[in-house]
């Protein structure tokens, strides 16, 4: 398994995905403070001063062991817009494991440029990383997050019963997974 940064940016039809920079915090806070955002991510959107804490991190953070985060920020071609952001955190080392995730600003959801970020990332994580599997953790409330996953031909393996609990609601959570052969097989099709 490779752990080296990719060559970036990494271009789709009409998104350009790349390392967050500095001048990126401002679009980051605007999408991050709104509690929408933060609805299925089981936390309350974070304060000024930790927003500014969180920021840096994304900015310096390693991908090298477990439970490591690799974030690019997801800019929209046509007019340098940042939209939102992709990942794959490290589960396991191992076994070649990688959780995809991301978030995106509501201000542009409905475009299909979720989707298109998410599908270069997987792409990413099986042919410049050598992840044998990616896998998504999804609240089964958030239809959106639903639709980007399944739309992308992963499989739900697992339907968790209130497993997660944020101010005192009990929340449920589906797996998502496509491992790296089924991927190619979807790939080539496509092509």
């Amino acid at each position: 398994m490779k752990i080296t940064f990719p060559s970036t940016p990494i271009q789709t039809n009409r998104l350009s995905l790349r390392p967050f920079m500095a001048c990126d915090f401002d679009q980051y806070a605007a999408y991050h403070s709104q509690p929408s955002v933060y609805r299925y991510l089981y936390a309350a959107p974070p304060a000024a001063n930790v927003l500014t804490e969180q920021f840096s991190v994304v900015l310096t953070a390693p991908f090298d062991a477990e439970g490591d985060v690799f974030r690019l920020a997801v800019i929209n071609r046509d007019d340098d817009t940042l939209l939102g952001e992709v990942l794959l955190k490290l589960a396991s080392i191992a076994a070649l494991q990688a959780e995809v995730g991301y978030i995106f600003n509501p201000d542009f959801s409905g475009h299909g440029y979720a989707t298109e970020a998410v599908s270069a990332m997987i792409d990413l994580g099986f042919n410049h990383f050598g992840f044998h599997r990616i896998f998504a953790r999804l609240d089964t409330e958030n239809i959106g997050s639903v639709g980007i996953v399944e739309r992308l031909g992963l499989r739900c393996e697992a339907h968790l019963i209130e497993n997660d609990r944020f101010n005192g609601v009990w929340g449920d959570e589906y797996i998502y997974a496509v491992l790296a052969a089924e991927w190619q097989s979807r790939s080539r099709n496509r092509a």
